[in-house]
């Protein structure tokens, strides 16, 4: 296999602000080089998705730096903002964007423009970069994150752990689930919420206040970042995910769940449908609501404590929802896909 070169945000290895993103960005390097490609890594430093004019410049030397017809996969929240650097080597380099989230601006148009081939998180993704940009179908990839087998988490009677993974900011929803969660005070229920802390302090200050205001504070855990063993207890101990989020292109945290046997109570936004999709008979492994919409959510909290057969249902969904997902190997593979046409173009040309 030739060498591949990725272009990785600098904190990609940050202990302290695990990300979806980044969690993928690792799994892709270690895939590519488990397959035989030689992976040469650059994390540039900066505060992306809005550089110095300094970070532009360093990211731009990096660039310059890369030998002609290199392949270079570059990840989304670098390449979507940085369109002169990229059309820049467009001529010499095959440029594969990996996007995560669209941005649905001129300068992401730009920077997708110059590349030779892009690569999108989720299916969702992908129609949605084809719907905003004048882009090829045919040079847009799908390559879904994929999930680890697990054991199965054992579940409670009652159904009553929730466990929400995402960092505490505005965009992931908390605030609408500590909305529906004062509406349904009178239940029996414990909610771990595992995410940093540190994205958005006056959003975290504002929802401590509120529970504290509704005397839930002993009922809501703020674990602050969970990885590895820590992440793994938690998930273990849940009965149900619980997602809120205002928007999500994918959402591995879905498919971390149930490859658990966790049911999952999400947003029906962006990809998330698609990241819960059904067991082979059919039936959701778990409920979808309506975004922003607390009083939704809190209805099918309380659909979910009050009623045992359901919880039942979305557990023997899930547990058989588990054995389809796919392995990290199955997007290991497609980012091949995606960077053995862009080498192809390169001889073609």
């Amino acid at each position: 296999m030739p060498t591949v070169h990725v272009v990785l945000p600098g904190d990609i290895d940050d202990p302290a602000a695990p990300s979806g993103g980044n969690g993928y960005d690792r799994r892709i390097c270690a895939g590519l080089a488990a397959a035989g490609w030689s992976v040469r890594e650059y994390a540039v430093p900066g505060g992306w998705p809005q550089p110095s004019p300094a970070e532009h410049a360093a990211l731009a030397e990096v660039l310059a730096g890369l030998p002609d017809g290199a392949p270079v996969l570059v990840d989304g929240l670098v390449a979507s903002v940085v369109p002169d650097a990229l059309t820049a080597h467009a001529g010499r380099l095959r440029l594969v964007p990996l996007v995560h989230l669209p941005r649905d601006d001129d300068a992401e148009a730009r920077a997708l423009a110059a590349a030779t081939a892009v690569v999108a998180t989720s299916a969702w993704t992908r129609d949605r970069l084809l719907h905003r940009y004048a882009l090829p179908a045919d040079r847009v990839h799908v390559a879904a994150p994929g999930a680890d087998p697990a054991p199965s988490a054992p579940g409670s009677p009652g159904g009553s752990a929730l466990l929400c993974v995402a960092a505490v900011a505005a965009h992931k929803g908390h605030d609408v689930l500590v909305e529906a969660l004062t509406a349904v005070a009178d239940q029996n229920w414990t909610l771990t919420c595992a995410g940093p802390l540190h994205r958005d302090p006056p959003f975290v200050d504002r929802l401590r206040a509120r529970l504290a205001a509704h005397r839930l504070a002993d009922r809501v855990r703020l674990t602050g970042p969970l990885t590895g063993d820590r992440l793994a207890a938690a998930y273990h101990a849940a009965d149900l995910l619980v997602h809120p989020s205002r928007g999500e292109t994918y959402g591995m945290v879905v498919t971390e769940a149930l490859a658990r046997g966790v049911p999952v109570l999400a947003s029906a936004v962006g990809g998330l449908p698609d990241a819960l999709g059904h067991a082979p008979d059919g039936v959701r492994p778990g409920l979808l609501v309506p975004s922003e919409d607390p009083q939704a959510l809190a209805e099918a909290l309380r659909h979910w404590l009050d009623d045992a057969r359901l919880r039942a249902r979305l557990r023997e969904a899930a547990l058989r929802r588990r054995d389809t997902l796919d392995d990290w190997t199955t997007t290991t593979t497609r980012i091949t896909t995606a960077l053995k046409e862009a080498l192809a173009s390169c001889v073609s040309e």
